[in-house]
Parts: C-alpha cells; structure tokens; sequence
C-alpha cells in the first residue's frame, strides 16, 4: 500500500493500543445498545447515541477551540457521514435484531471490503495469497449467514450492508487523516450525524423512560470515546492492517452477551467467526511485513510487491 513507507515505526504499538481501546469500548456499546432495545427503536437508539456523543465532544472543542473546525474538506465531512450513518443504521438494526455476537461477527467482514476498496480508490496492488484470505473470509461470512437455511433472514444482509458502509468509511477518515485533526474528524462526524440521524428516528419516536436513559447516555459516551480511538489508530496506521484487531469486540460481546442476555454463540457462528479472524489476521501480518520490508529497503517499490 502506498502509505505503509511513511508511518513512523514507534507509532504502531499506540496505533494497536487504540484500535484495542476501541474494539472493547465498542463492544460495550452493542451492549447496552441491546439494553435499551427493550424500549426504543433502534433508529431512535441510533440519534440518541449521536447526540450524546456529540456533548461528550465538548471537552475538545475547549482543548482546541473553534479553530479546530476550520477545514477546506467540508464536502469530504458531509459524504463520509452519510455513508456511515448508513451503516450505523443498518449496525444497530442489526444489534437489535440478531444475537449480539452473530451481529459483530458479520460486522467484521470489513476488513475484507476494506481490502477491495484499497484496491479500487487507493492504488494498492493485491496479490494472490491476499486475495485468498480475502475469499476465505467471504466463505466464513456464508458459514455464519447460511443462505437457504432456515435460520437465514434478511437481518443477516442488513448486517453485511453494515460491514460493506463500513469499510467505505475506514477508507474515507484514511484520506481524510491526511490532512485533517484526528479530534476534527470526531467533532465534525458527530455533529453532522445529529440531524441526519433525527430524520428517521421522528418516524419511530416514543420518549425514554426510567433506566432506558442511562443506557442511550453510555452509549453516546462509548461510541464517541470509540470512535476517537478508532479514528486516531487510523491515523497513525494503516487501515487494512489495524483493522482486523479492532475483531477483538467479537470476544468481548460474546462475553457480555453470555453474561447479560444468556447467549449463547453458535457452532457455525463459531466457525465463521475463526475463519473471517484467522483471514484478516494474515491480511494485516501480510502488511506488517511489506511495511517492515519498506522500512529496511526504502529502494523497494510497494505498488508493484506481490501481496
């Protein structure tokens, strides 16, 4: 890829640190997510995430001050949050919908549509033991949905619409950080998502009662606390390579789900879900390695490596 030469060696260990922080700080946010389903539709659930989240952005506006929103890029803000309030939407449907790890399992078949749109928008060329990770990870999305089954729903494609909205997103802040505050993307992200998420959420709207604000106000503050963590991870590393960690929320909301809700993870969600981990794990220690080798043969051209 054409970035792995530039990103500083010392910055990939903090770059991990935050794609973890926020893996596990997603995962608690499809928790109590699922916790405030009981009441709320999930669209509803989906504004009040925003506009909690942007009041837990205040902190950076007083860090930083208005000058932190100044930006040529405006257009950039406007179109990579449409695209994920889409898949945002169509995420914490299918939170609501599907068992709690079943959901995050397909989710993280991003990194397979990550690798695709690398090619397609950022020039990276992709070899053929790249693109059979690429296609086991796909066979492990099957094994999870089972086309044909009984147990295959439309909740299922909604959840993979999420992960392909996704991706087009972890590809959008990647450009943006060239240029842009990994703080501004959050603000701007935030703010924006408020109104765009209101609009379907009037359709379906009933007032929080009792516990149910507890739950939409901790969401506000992991999602946006994950989002920090996730947008400042891509900006010190590369996209295609830190985000098969962030499949640690896999684990973590199994754990919570099991523990909350009494869900248990299937056999062939199992399955599906080690397939899809063990594909995007050779996807980033494949760019670990071309990255290492940029590093010692700066001669090496990485657009044309075999990948």
């Amino acid at each position: 890829m054409m970035f792995e030469s530039s990103i500083p060696k010392n910055n990939v260990p903090r770059a991990v640190f935050f794609m973890v922080l926020s893996a596990i700080l997603f995962g608690c946010m499809a928790i109590v997510i699922r916790l405030a389903s009981k009441q709320l539709h999930a669209f509803e659930i989906a504004f009040f995430r925003n506009f909690f989240g942007f009041l837990f952005t205040a902190p950076l506006f007083f860090k930083h001050g208005s000058a932190i929103l100044k930006t040529d890029k405006l257009h950039l803000y406007i179109g990579r949050c449409m695209i994920g309030i889409i898949s945002m939407m169509c995420g914490f449907w299918a939170i609501v919908h599907l068992p709690l790890a079943e959901a995050v399992a397909i989710s993280y078949s991003t990194p397979l549509f990550v690798t695709i749109l690398a090619v397609l928008f950022l020039g990276e060329v992709v070899g053929m033991r790249r693109w059979s990770a690429v296609l086991a990870g796909f066979i492990g999305v099957l094994i999870i949905m089972q086309p044909g089954s009984h147990t295959f729903n439309a909740d299922m494609m909604i959840a993979l619409m999420a992960a392909v909205m996704s991706a087009i997103v972890a590809i959008s802040i990647k450009v943006l950080s060239r240029t842009e505050k990994a703080d501004a993307i959050v603000i701007y992200t935030t703010m924006l998502w408020v109104p765009m998420s209101l609009v379907p959420a009037l359709f379906v709207w009933q007032w929080p009662v009792g516990i149910t604000w507890l739950w939409i106000i901790a969401a506000g503050f992991f999602g946006t606390t994950a989002h920090l963590c996730w947008t400042r991870a891509l900006k010190l590393g590369d996209a295609s390579m830190l985000t098969p960690i962030s499949f640690f929320q896999v684990p973590v909301v199994a754990v919570g789900a099991w523990i909350v809700f009494d869900e248990k993870i299937g056999a062939m969600a199992l399955l599906g879900a080690s397939i899809i981990f063990i594909a995007n794990v050779y996807i980033a220690r494949r760019e670990a390695q071309l990255a290492r080798r940029n590093v010692t043969d700066p001669d090496i051209n990485s657009g044309t490596q075999q990948r």
